[in-house]
């Protein structure tokens, strides 16, 4: 196969597979890095005096450079090979993740943050490389495996409260080490150098360039497409939600329910966890039965669990005779979510979303062979937009209403919408071209034709 051409196996030599391994390993350091906040913010808020809204937005502005350049890195990707973008990407981004390290105000803070963020772009740098490196057939598995990367938001939960008791605040080697929260970000910093040498070192020299020598204007005619932006809305519910509950789930376990941020961090793991490892268990579903079909499941599930969460603590006032009551007021009914029905709504919520993920993405390169860098890389950007907006929407709404329950009603109306607008649209199709239509998305068996 030529550089330019179609991938019709997994590459000679283990090519391929090189390519979703390394890729995958660097996308879960990237994503730990990206997201790093969620557990971090809890010490920084309290050295620095932090407000609830200055937090939230130290995790959005990391969130937001991690969205805007996905369309432009998937493009680039697409045109250069992934492996040299890839590997500037971890580079880069250890530069300002070992400069966050070493802030000493808020200002530094969201600046450095802001451009550590960079390595979220990684998304849809790693979607163009994987996608040109594996046969169409396997395409939902292997970006489910790769997208299974967002597990590295839990990477921080489970080592950083360890490593900010562990080491000491004053560091090591005079400070040139530093300890507390400021070791975490100086470890990932090294990391991203070692993980820059393995990719650039492991995967195979001739990459693959499925739009070298197309005019930029030919790879993004696909985005006037409307279904293009139906997706993206799909993957602000699948991605975008999961990147904000990833950030915002510490501070809710902690405020909420009084945790410590060590049991915050594991209980919001549990949400991480099905919501990045059952992507590739999206991506066979959605190879196997269609995407459309898994998107219904998941855009259900979704409704039904975060309208569980979303109900307000409370009870009923009834106003009786007093002699029955000597207040004349009988409260009944009383209702609250302890932690352990929370943890597992919100973990019915990460498995949808883990699956919903890989659905999503596996319509790209179904619908945009041709165009998966682009096309991948809008719809990644918009998804992670939303990761951008909900945490301080989330904030806003629970300083307005006094409700922290708020946060799973916006989860909830926002899936509502995407799920609404999906059926809308098939409903359409159906009727504008059945039956022809209906007998492709519900195949008829060949006994029953006429």
């Amino acid at each position: 196969m030529s550089a330019t051409g179609a991938p019709t196996d997994m590459g000679r030599g283990g090519g391929g597979s090189r390519v979703l391994v390394l890729s995958s390993a660097g996308f879960t350091l990237m994503f730990a890095v990206w997201l790093m906040f969620g557990v971090l913010g809890i010490p920084i808020r309290d050295e620095l005096g932090l407000t609830d809204v200055q937090l939230s937005w130290l995790s959005s502005v990391a969130i937001l450079n991690g969205a805007v350049w996905r369309l432009l890195g998937g493009v680039v990707a697409d045109r250069l090979g992934g492996r040299v973008v890839f590997t500037a990407l971890l580079l880069f981004t250890a530069i300002p993740t070992y400069l966050v390290s070493q802030a000493g105000s808020y200002e530094a803070l969201l600046l450095y943050a802001f451009l550590a963020g960079f390595g979220g772009n990684a998304f849809s740098v790693g979607v163009s490389w994987v996608s040109a490196w594996t046969p169409q057939s396997r395409q939902g598995f292997a970006l489910g495996v790769f997208g299974a990367g967002n597990v590295g938001a839990s990477v921080t939960k489970f080592i950083g409260p360890t490593l900010i008791a562990a080491v000491p605040v004053a560091g090591y080697a005079g400070g040139m080490i530093p300890g507390g929260w400021r070791f975490v970000p100086f470890l990932y910093a090294v990391l991203l150098v070692a993980m820059a040498v393995a990719v650039w070192l492991g995967t195979p020299r001739q990459d693959r360039r499925p739009s070298q020598g197309r005019p930029l204007g030919e790879m993004f005619r696909p985005l006037r497409q409307l279904r293009v932006w139906r997706f993206s809305l799909y993957y602000v519910v699948v991605f975008g939600a999961y990147v904000a509950l990833s950030a915002w789930l510490p501070k809710y376990y902690v405020d909420v329910f009084g945790l410590p941020l060590y049991q915050a961090a594991l209980l919001t793991a549990l949400f991480i966890f099905p919501a990045s490892l059952l992507r590739p268990v999206g991506g066979w579903l959605s190879d196997r039965f269609g995407a459309r079909r898994v998107m219904y499941g998941t855009f259900a599930t979704m409704g039904v669990a975060s309208l569980f969460l979303a109900m307000p603590y409370g009870h009923i006032v009834l106003y009786v005779p007093e002699r029955y009551e000597a207040s004349g007021v009988r409260e009944v009914l009383p209702y609250q979510l302890g932690v352990l029905p929370f943890t597992v709504g919100v973990f019915v919520v990460g498995i949808a979303m883990g699956i919903g993920k890989a659905a999503v993405f596996k319509h790209i390169p179904e619908y945009f062979p041709n165009d998966v860098g682009a096309v991948g890389g809008l719809v990644g950007m918009l998804g992670a937009l939303g990761g951008f907006v909900l945490p301080p929407l989330f904030a806003y709404a629970q300083a307005w209403t006094g409700l922290p329950q708020t946060t799973f009603a916006i989860i909830f109306l926002l899936t509502a919408v995407a799920g609404l607008w999906m059926h809308v649209t098939v409903h359409r199709m159906l009727h504008d071209r059945s039956p022809d239509l209906a007998r492709s998305v519900e195949p008829t068996p060949a006994g029953q034709r006429a």
